[in-house]
């Protein structure tokens, strides 16, 4: 049905989105009965498959060592790009893989959105660095603190724009909405425009968990006796925490909405409201 994708509670769609993001479903080749298989890693829209690195239960694992670079102190300019492009062209990839896709999207406008989303996300990201970094009123020990939170403001927005742009076809061609039961009832604009919105507010706030406890648990442990007698482990445990915060935040931020969304006929065009007797719709917000 086309609401069971849309929990009601935040709980529900907490719980069902840890069963989605379960690394053990990306080595998943041939189906089976199992409804958490089928809806890890079959896209919502098409039926197939979803390309296995940008499956949510790939997300945790894919971005992990981006993030580690990205909160690494004493970045270099070239250092941040490409830790910025890296974790930007992972971003754009799962956007893509998990957009709503029913409507046919050439490979041209995947192409066009992933140049943009990666040039705008990493030039944000630099530009705050490098402002920071010239930010002479800043003692040696508070700047490096604040160039570890940096990372985030920069992440948030640049992911922000990643999102619109990977995903702005739908923004021109309008989505598909459905009915109670599953029927068609037309393509809306402003139905797409909800989607991308909801899909960006998670875009910020999953980086909120990643990017700042990280630094703050780090401080800390850098000044245990072990850590200070062997400073080769602040890198393995660094990795540590980062993919315990990405496991935490990932099924938090995409919890915040239903995958299927749903939305009253009186707030979409007027040809879609005469389309249907139901009072509302549903549409696939994408992940």
């Amino acid at each position: 049905p086309p609401l069971e994708l849309g929990f009601t509670s935040f709980y529900g769609r907490f719980r069902h989105f840890l069963d989605i993001i379960d690394p053990r479903t990306l080595f998943v080749t041939e189906l089976w009965s199992a409804q958490k298989i089928k809806q890890a890693i079959l896209h919502p829209d098409t039926n197939e498959k979803i390309f296995m690195p940008f499956r949510m239960s790939g997300k945790p694992l894919g971005p992990s060592g981006s993030v580690v670079g990205l909160l690494l102190p004493n970045q270099t300019l070239a250092s941040t790009v490409f830790w910025q492009w890296l974790n930007q062209s992972h971003n754009a990839c799962v956007n893509y893989a998990n957009r709503n896709a029913t409507k046919p999207s050439p490979v041209s406008k995947f192409i066009q959105g992933y140049l943009g989303a990666v040039i705008s996300a990493v030039s944000i990201a630099v530009g705050l660095n490098v402002l920071v970094q010239k930010a002479n009123k800043f003692t040696p020990a508070t700047r490096l603190l604040v160039q570890r939170f940096v990372p985030f403001p920069a992440v948030a927005s640049a992911n922000i724009c990643n999102v619109v742009l990977m995903r702005y076809g739908e923004l021109e061609q309008g989505i598909d909405v459905l009915d109670g039961d599953g029927n068609l009832v037309g393509s809306s604009r402003i139905a797409a425009r909800h989607a991308l919105l909801e899909t960006a507010l998670t875009r910020v706030v999953l980086p909120m968990p990643i990017l700042v406890l990280p630094p703050i648990v780090m401080s800390m442990l850098e000044k245990t006796a072990l850590l200070q007698a062997r400073p080769r482990l602040l890198l393995p445990v660094q990795s540590l925490v980062c993919l315990a915060a990405f496991g935490l935040a990932l099924p938090l931020a995409i919890s915040l909405f239903p995958q299927m969304s749903e939305i009253e006929t009186t707030q979409l065009e007027p040809e879609i409201a005469q389309a249907t007797s139901s009072r509302t719709v549903v549409y696939n917000k994408g992940l």
